[in-house]
């Protein structure tokens, strides 16, 4: 019989409910920079909290908000791919979860989607000439005493895919779907919890349209780009740590040496980074296969291959719910998934997710095939919760991965309860397991 993981299937999805907290001692703690020197911790909370949502409602919303962002990073890969010029670039917007941090002295705290597929770190500014509704005050400049415009000969303002010179260096950060930032690229000191950060480079936006953003205040890039806040604090190591979608305790987000991690080589599965030119804010990784239960699955070495036009491969994404595939792996899984599952599919098409099976009634909790992800150098195994999701009140349990063409993602469901360290030194990715909520 093919290996099998049990799984209850009230172990539905309840979307992470969490809160920000305070990092290091009550007195604030003043960070070099450029060099970073220990790091910082900041607590996610997931978009969706609070919203009286139902578990499924909830990841229903993720999945939708998932096939926007899948669009964005594929018309990404279309631009890039060719040869032709566009007036603002295609950039990945929006998120799953938002940090909270401050900006200015004296500090002004605002919530931020964290986008770990794209690199600019911006707020709201006055005077807005457009200014999506937001949950906390609009930052004003003229209060803060920490804030200076960049030049136009600055490198950071030369990093912008789109800038132009008048009132100091101005740019445009456009998001795929007519979702854009536009303002001035300035210096500022930013706080997270009791430790601040001078002199980081921020868009201060002016301009701001689109849906999406209104989640939060503001964006804070994680990408590999030179204007992301990995990249400015040049502190190579980052980590988070993403609670169980059924749990309402915190996640973590690790910044510098606070995101290493002391483990044995057994526990710890590391992955090479793959750098794509044509994508350089992605954190792509080569996977290699797929086992579901004890087969291995028929899928084409290339499939997840980055090709020379920058097209193809799979990225890891905090900002994407569900894992999306390349098409004929997807149907590979959802075939194998299929067979091994020995309960009836449904297919009312009623929760929005590809491959979904009828709940046996009265059912206290199923068997489901255990799933690997073969990465270059690190098996993955997944928990059962990290790829099954299931319902009672709808008698349905639903595989948490969706179909793509082109790029694949692996997304944060995936990732739960998993230390996901980047190491931008020794370019690789680790996965440890971990208990998130007690980080």
């Amino acid at each position: 019989m093919a290996n099998m993981s049990s799984l209850s299937f009230v172990v539905a999805l309840a979307i992470f409910a969490l809160v920000f907290s305070h990092a290091f001692s009550t007195s604030r703690r003043v960070l070099e920079h450029p060099k970073a020197q220990n790091g910082f911790r900041v607590k996610l909370k997931h978009v969706d909290s609070g919203k009286n949502l139902t578990k499924f409602e909830r990841i229903q919303h993720g999945v939708k908000r998932g096939r926007h962002r899948l669009q964005r990073f594929k018309a990404m890969a279309l631009v890039a791919s060719s040869n032709s010029e566009i007036d603002a670039p295609v950039l990945p917007g929006n998120g799953e979860f938002l940090m909270n941090l401050a900006i200015g002295t004296p500090p002004a705290t605002y919530s931020a989607i964290m986008d770990t597929g794209s690199d600019l770190i911006w707020t709201q500014c006055k005077p807005c000439t457009q200014c999506f509704d937001q949950p906390t005050p609009i930052f004003d400049p003229k209060k803060s005493s920490s804030f200076s415009k960049l030049s136009c000969s600055s490198k950071l303002c030369e990093a912008l895919p789109q800038s132009t010179c008048s009132d100091g260096c101005e740019y445009l950060y456009g998001y795929g779907d007519y979702s854009s930032t536009q303002g001035i690229l300035a210096s500022e000191t930013l706080t997270f919890g009791k430790v601040s950060v001078p002199k980081v480079a921020f868009g201060c936006g002016e301009d701001n349209e689109g849906s999406g953003f209104s989640q939060g205040s503001g964006l804070v890039g994680l990408g590999r780009g030179p204007l992301s806040l990995v990249s400015q604090l040049k502190e190579p190591k980052f980590s988070y740590c993403l609670t169980s979608v059924d749990d309402t305790k915190a996640s973590t987000l690790l910044m510098g040496s606070l995101a290493s991690v002391k483990a044995s080589d057994s526990e710890i599965k590391s992955t090479p980074l793959i750098q794509n030119s044509a994508q350089p804010s992605f954190y792509y990784l080569s996977l290699e296969g797929i086992s579901v239960g004890d087969t291995s699955l028929p899928i084409k070495k290339s499939t997840f291959s980055l090709q020379e036009d920058g097209s193809g491969g799979l990225i890891i994404d905090s900002g994407t719910t569900i894992t999306y595939l390349e098409q004929s792996a997807f149907d590979l899984v959802s075939k194998e998934f299929t067979s091994q599952m020995n309960l009836p599919v449904d297919n009312s098409g009623a929760t929005g997710l590809e491959v979904c099976f009828t709940l046996p009634s009265g059912s206290t909790d199923i068997e489901v095939p255990k799933l690997v992800f073969h990465f270059d150098g690190a098996d993955l195994e997944l928990p059962a919760e990290n790829y099954m999701i299931a319902d009672a009140s709808m008698g349905v349990a639903c595989l948490a991965m969706g179909s793509s063409s082109g790029m694949s993602i692996f997304g944060n469901i995936q990732q739960q309860n998993m230390l996901v360290l980047h190491d931008l030194e020794k370019e690789t990715l680790s996965f440890l397991p971990a208990q998130c909520d007690e980080l």
